[in-house]
């Protein structure tokens, strides 16, 4: 069994053979190759042990990560600043956070993710006083459009990750193409998980095609046949043509994410993910 020593020396020497990393070799990177890995996925043993957890993926391969505990001003329990600087000490760019954004808290979490070093601040999920009636999604583009003016001001850029629910049709009309028409899109940008869209009967490149350039990050899951999150290649979606449309979502970057790992371990499903996208997609 590794012990906390055994995680500590592999993450010095994961520090040792990857160079410190900053804002502008973040915008050199090209999604082909890279990968990355919302947190979410190993959650648990984040919640235990952060750095050795960060550790683990960098030495699987991994090269930007996604948080996904953010409160009270923290990361993880740590500091803006020093979660980005845990994260780049292991070779690992803090490129986004999925953060509870509401409106009596927006701005202070907007500048926690600019201070860590993240190009991206996500929101997860809408208050739940905001589903189901049209003008909830209304009141949701209103807010996501003051949310990405106020990212814009702190050098990053908001968005927003979908699930199912926001393509149930609502009296006529589907609630996530209401909030793609009404946001601006030099503001506002989506995570477009592409494991959900599939889940709710809808083709991402039918959207990539309607909405040109609208979806800068993906979330990247398989699906079983009854509609649970899978490993990568373990399930029904053909990701061949969804990534042959890169271009036209206007995609630069993409987190491997796993709600729930059912065959595997989270570290083994994160390995056999990434193996995966390298051999059967990366271009």
């Amino acid at each position: 069994m590794s012990t906390r020593r055994d995680f500590l020396r592999r993450s010095a020497l994961v520090m040792a053979a990857v160079p410190m990393i900053n804002n502008e070799m973040i915008a050199s990177f090209r999604p082909s190759k890279k990968t990355g890995l919302a947190l979410y996925t190993v959650r648990d043993a984040m919640g235990n042990n952060p750095a050795a957890t960060l550790a683990t993926a960098a030495e699987t391969g991994y090269n930007w990560i996604e948080a996904a505990d953010h409160q009270d001003g923290k990361f993880y329990g740590m500091k803006p600043k020093d979660f980005g600087r845990l994260a780049k000490k292991n070779g690992l760019v803090p490129l986004s956070s999925h953060s509870g954004l509401r409106p009596e808290n927006y701005e202070r979490m907007i500048d926690d993710a600019a201070e860590a070093g993240m190009m991206y601040i996500m929101l997860p999920m809408l208050p739940g006083d905001w589903y189901g009636t049209i003008d909830g999604f209304q009141r949701a583009a209103d807010f996501f459009n003051k949310a990405g003016e106020r990212s814009k001001k702190a050098g990053i850029k908001f968005g927003f990750h979908n699930h199912q629910i926001e393509f149930a049709e609502i009296n006529g009309r589907v609630p996530f193409d209401v909030l793609l028409e009404q946001t601006d899109p030099r503001l506002v940008t989506f995570e477009l998980d592409l494991a959900w869209i599939t889940a709710a009967g809808k083709d991402p490149v039918a959207y990539f095609k309607k909405y040109p350039g609208r979806f800068e990050v993906w979330h990247l899951k398989d699906l079983t046949p009854e509609k649970h999150d899978a490993t990568l290649g373990e399930g029904i979606i053909d990701f061949k043509p969804i990534f042959a449309a890169a271009d036209t979502a206007g995609m630069k970057y993409w987190f491997l994410e796993q709600d729930n790992c059912r065959t595997h371990t989270p570290f083994e499903s994160i390995k056999i993910s990434r193996d995966y996208y390298l051999t059967k997609l990366a271009k």
